[in-house]
């Protein structure tokens, strides 16, 4: 199939490109033919965050989205931020302290899976075709090396390989530009990554798996428009990250941890430090009574500006967090996701009204980005992730606070943090063993109910998805050396360690993947590769 444009993936980046693409074509009376391919069973089912939307790129986008009944509807009414000390004590901190990115006056509490079923609505008015259920597995090439589209994951197909009764072809869609809108660590922008070395300049991504929970409560409880903030407790030992509770519309709040994934200790488990920092009274006050109604995780780039590559590569973009436009200081990045979108979309529209034929390379985006907002928002928070990672929470935190607050993210330095996360990871013979609570049931939960509430299914007679390099990686380096580290840092419990008669074996149970690329991460071997499942697998989020 062609196309003038395609897109892979449909999150806030790839449908602003989409809508932004038609309206300029409709501005300027242009037949213009845009496709998005969605690995989700619908758009929204793999979307996952807080979260906080400040409107800037939308503003952009649909000035008139409120008329638009665009999903707005809880406004931030009160900011808290908290240091827990311990299990019991938490301080809250005075409005002044507070760096000003994480003033969230003027933003929304809301569900980005909604707002983009929302934005998909937008884009196929304005004639988007949108094609949910579809995993975009490979990268198509030109003679000259230019990417020239995507293919589509062949479906039904057996685990020994072979179609069976319900296979179908996968599509190969060709196209004069394609925008590569696959989130974070996206398995075909590492592959251009590589190709293109679009990192060359750039320093390691940093990231974070986000660990989320929805969660009916009382009424009497609930205050819609309170946003907390906070960090300390539970986490320890150098490991930094911290935790939200947002109260949104409906009785709901959703609360959620954040955990950097340079943590050093592989007996640490992200998924049972969330459950046990529910149990403290600064999120327990709260939830007591309530329902936990869903659940997810998803991994999210922090690295910043400094960890930024160069998105362009003959024939394409990477926009969005597939790029790690991320502003980790605000803890936000749909906006800016959002505009790295409108940029890449004018840029796009730009070269083909003047006849580009396709598989160049788009240097007018370069330049756009460099003179936007989305390029000195990111330039200003550049120090703030490398000062949590070089000084701690602590001195790190007043680094922030001088940086941000009295000198506007103009401090002339910049700091640099160059080890990748998977290489922080220490022997765990010279770690302290975690032993953790078991879950209550009230506010703690284990994994396997969580991933139930996930909705996540995949096709079971399918090729594994999570790839082993080397199969003899995980017993003979990784259990030895580091306790088999998957077995903790996957929040679904797809890694299991299975004694048998024969030895210890990895079990990899690919039926509860969430998706969340947390183990193509952090695997201390990078011996991990996660590529695209069969269309319309994992998780199914009604309203995360």
């Amino acid at each position: 199939m062609e196309f003038d444009v395609v897109i892979v993936g449909a999150g806030p980046a790839g449908l602003s490109a989409a809508c932004k693409l038609m309206q300029q074509a409709e501005a300027a009376g242009q037949e213009l033919s845009v496709c998005v391919v969605e690995k989700g069973s619908e758009v929204g089912a793999h979307i996952l965050s807080g979260a906080i939307l400040e409107t800037r790129a939308l503003d952009e986008l649909f000035p008139d989205w409120a008329e638009r009944g665009a999903p707005l509807n809880t406004p931030v009414t009160q900011d808290q931020i908290l240091l827990l000390h311990n299990q019991q004590r938490a301080l809250k901190l005075p409005n002044w302290m507070v760096p000003k990115t994480l003033h969230n006056e003027g933003n929304y509490i809301i569900s980005l899976g909604n707002l983009c079923r929302w934005l998909a609505e937008q884009a196929e008015a304005l004639g988007v075709e949108i094609f949910p259920g579809f995993a975009a597995s490979e990268v198509l090439y030109r003679e000259d090396g230019s990417v020239k589209g995507i293919a589509t994951g062949d479906m039904g197909v057996g685990r020994n390989g072979e179609a069976n009764d319900s296979y179908m072809p996968g599509m190969e869609l060709h196209t004069k530009y394609t925008l590569f809108a696959e989130g974070c660590r996206g398995h075909l922008g590492k592959e251009l990554y590589q190709r293109f070395a679009l990192d060359r300049d750039a320093d390691c991504q940093h990231y974070g798996l986000g660990i989320k929970e929805l969660w009916d409560i009382e009424p009497s409880k609930h205050s819609p428009g309170l946003v907390l903030h906070g960090t300390g407790w539970p986490l320890s030992d150098g490991t930094s990250g911290g935790f939200f509770l947002y109260h949104g519309d409906n009785n709901q709040v959703v609360a959620g941890l954040i955990v950097d994934l340079n943590y050093s200790n592989p007996h640490l488990s992200p998924f049972d430090e969330f459950q046990r920092l529910k149990h403290h009274p600064a999120l327990a006050q709260y939830l007591e009574g309530g329902k936990r109604v869903a659940y997810g995780a998803r991994a999210i780039a922090k690295g910043g500006f400094n960890a930024l590559p160069k998105m362009t590569f003959p024939g394409g973009l990477l926009i969005g967090c597939n790029a790690g436009t991320l502003n980790f200081a605000k803890i936000k990045g749909t906006h800016t996701a959002m505009k790295s979108g409108l940029l890449a979309a004018e840029a796009v529209f730009e070269a083909l009204r003047q006849g580009d034929s396709g598989g160049n390379e788009l240097l007018a985006y370069s330049e756009r980005f460099k003179a936007s907002w989305l390029y000195e928002e990111l330039h200003s928070s550049r120090n703030f992730g490398p000062a949590l990672h070089k000084f701690g929470q602590v001195l790190g935190g007043a680094f922030n606070f001088i940086d941000q607050n009295l000198f506007g993210g103009k401090l002339p330095i910049r700091l640099r943090d160059n080890v990748p996360d998977h290489a922080q990871m220490k022997q765990a013979a010279l770690c302290p063993r975690i032993v953790y609570p078991k879950p209550d049931g009230v506010l703690s939960f284990d994994k396997l109910s969580s991933v139930f509430l996930s909705n996540t299914n995949h096709v079971e007679d399918q090729p594994c998805h999570l790839q082993l390099l080397d199969p003899d990686v995980p017993m003979q380096h990784n259990l030895p050396r580091f306790h088999e580290p998957a077995q903790r840092y996957c929040p679904a419990g797809v890694y299991e360690v299975i004694q048998e008669e024969a030895g210890k074996r990895l079990q990899i149970n690919a039926q509860n993947c969430l998706h969340c690329k947390t183990c193509d991460i952090k695997d201390p071997a990078q011996n991990i590769r996660w590529i695209a499942p069969e269309g319309g697998g994992g998780p199914s989020y009604p309203n995360m």
